[in-house]
């Protein structure tokens, strides 16, 4: 099994939800990233979710815009999220990392050369917003050549069409959006973000996990009843930004803060 894998058997088997934070690669400086995905780890994550800075965001709401607004006034690239991802492999081999982000880093590096040094760096899946699955199946075969899933987004209004393509394709887990909007929103609608994840889970084999809106143990541990994996984004982030200004030490805690007791509300 690989890592995404060797992680979802084990929250089934520990009958829990698997945590998945978000971070901005670079934000608040690049020096921090890789302590803070160790942070994070020590704090209960399952799995990492290390955001690619780009320029035009589109799913991203303001909280996560303004943390790759930082780390791009640093000069963070694709090559150096990747380097990022190496250095934390010194210490960690066993937490999987996803990369998400947009496609033109990708296209800029070339899509096989990119698979190629995702994999070399230590990473397990690719979230890229902008693939849609019509048009996804190159960057899907060159990642799955590596050994790394192509992770995918499905949406409340993703047409049944689209979502059957997704399903098609798609590896590691499957990405839930839990409303309509960009990250950080709020969530509204419980019920229905149940009834699409067991809809999604009828129809795939693969984890469901579901993001956007959750912000704290409370969201998190309604949403662990039903789906194989909670990301936390906004919520994140938002913390990160609060304390950035009163140095290392503090932005490391204010993240585990945050992290641990939403990792305890996933327990079902």
């Amino acid at each position: 099994m690989n890592r995404l894998e060797t992680v979802f058997a084990d929250t089934r088997a520990h009958n829990r939800a698997a945590l998945i934070p978000y971070i901005a690669a670079g934000d608040p400086h690049p020096l921090l990233t890789v302590p803070l995905m160790h942070a994070l780890v020590d704090a209960g994550a399952d799995v990492l979710e290390l955001g690619i800075p780009f320029s035009d965001p589109m799913a991203d709401g303001p909280v996560i815009q303004r943390a790759t607004e930082r780390a791009l006034r640093y000069g963070v690239s694709l090559r150096n999220v990747l380097e990022m991802v190496m250095d934390f492999r010194r210490q960690d081999q066993l937490t999987p990392v996803v990369l998400m982000g947009y496609a033109n880093p990708i296209e800029a590096m070339g899509i096989e050369q990119f698979a190629h040094e995702a994999a070399s760096a230590g990473v397990d899946g690719v979230l890229t917003v902008d693939y849609p699955a019509e048009e996804a199946m190159p960057v899907t075969q060159a990642l799955k050549a590596q050994g790394l899933a192509n992770i995918f987004l499905v949406s409340p209004t993703t047409p049944v069409e689209r979502e059957q393509a997704t399903l098609q394709q798609a590896g590691g887990f499957i990405y839930y959006v839990s409303l309509r909007g960009v990250t950080g929103a709020k969530l509204s609608d419980l019920a229905e973000v149940r009834a699409k994840v067991e809809e999604l889970k009828a129809q795939s084999s693969l984890p469901v996990g579901v993001g956007f809106g959750i912000r704290d143990a409370e969201t998190a541990g309604k949403m662990a009843a039903f789906a194989d994996a909670v990301v936390v984004g906004s919520a994140l982030v938002e913390a990160i930004e609060a304390v950035a200004d009163k140095g290392d030490a503090v932005v490391l805690a204010a993240a585990a803060a945050l992290i641990k007791p939403i990792r305890a509300a996933l327990q079902r």
